[in-house]
């Protein structure tokens, strides 16, 4: 029973992994014709889109109560609108494999918002030892010791902030979104909708950096829209479902190493 289980999360996890690892080239792209305001709304309006067609074919529906979207509205600021922003924000002055590695810091973040807020839900001392021992190598290999460098300091600080609102984000999915039992795709959809709905202000006060429509960026912009806004939360409520929001956290140890491949790749290319 355990095993089909873990089954039935663990595609989605990978999946999403890979993803949110090529999210931040995608980010860096994005920004070459766009502000942080445009990359974050485009994204969400890209994947509300995306998931509005999927709850066509499906026949599915978006919520009825007011509670269900507020609750949804709470999650897509912690999870689409603030990091959206910041990271976009932040990936101005740093790399695209610098805010792999920091986002890597989401599972602890997570935990640290289990043991101080959301204390409802269950923390094995395996899953603790085990986000520890995952730290510790994100900050190896981020080489922490080092210092900032010749990194933006206030960038590093955006950062930490996107994935401080992603590690409020996960518990509070596990406490107020999960048990209403709605599909994952209705879930995702009204979240992004919200989100885009949330930052179309943003976009329409300062959202295009100019008019220079190349097509790689615009490629990258649809593809982190569609894919990393749009089936990514599908997968995203799935593995909270599925595994729990400590578990699902840690797909954040696989970005790093996604990202690091996906700079080296164009680099070379």
């Amino acid at each position: 029973m355990r095993a089909s289980l873990k089954a039935s999360w663990l595609p989605a996890y990978i999946a999403l992994g890979l993803v949110w690892g090529c999210s931040f080239l995608f980010i860096e792209q994005g920004l070459t014709f766009l502000t942080p305001f445009g990359v974050a709304f485009g994204r969400c309006a890209l994947g509300a889109i995306t998931l509005a067609a999927i709850l066509k074919v499906r026949g599915l529906k978006y919520p009825r109560t007011p509670r269900v979207w507020f609750h949804l509205w709470i999650v897509s600021l912690l999870l689409n609108s603030i990091p959206g922003v910041l990271f976009a924000l932040a990936q101005t002055e740093v790399t695209s494999i610098l805010a792999g590695i920091i986002n890597a810091t989401t599972p602890l973040m997570t935990l640290l918002m289990m043991l101080l807020v959301f204390r409802d839900e269950p923390i094995s001392k395996n899953q603790i030892f085990g986000l520890l021992v995952g730290s510790f190598g994100i900050s190896f290999v981020f080489g922490i010791w080092n210092g900032l460098g010749s990194n933006s300091i206030w960038a590093v600080v955006a950062l930490l902030l996107a994935v401080l609102c992603y590690g409020i984000s996960f518990p509070y999915s596990k406490r107020k979104i999960i048990p209403l039992g709605l599909p994952a795709e209705t879930l995702a959809a009204t979240q992004l909708l919200l989100a885009g709905i949330t930052l179309l202000p943003l976009f329409i006060f300062d959202g295009l950096k100019n008019h220079d429509y190349h097509p790689l960026p615009v490629l990258a912009m649809l593809m982190l829209g569609v894919f990393g806004s749009g089936f990514a939360y599908i997968w995203n409520f799935q593995v909270i479902k599925g595994a729990g929001s400590a578990i699902a956290s840690t797909v954040t140890y696989i970005t790093p190493l996604v990202a690091v491949i996906m700079r080296c790749y164009r680099d070379w290319e």
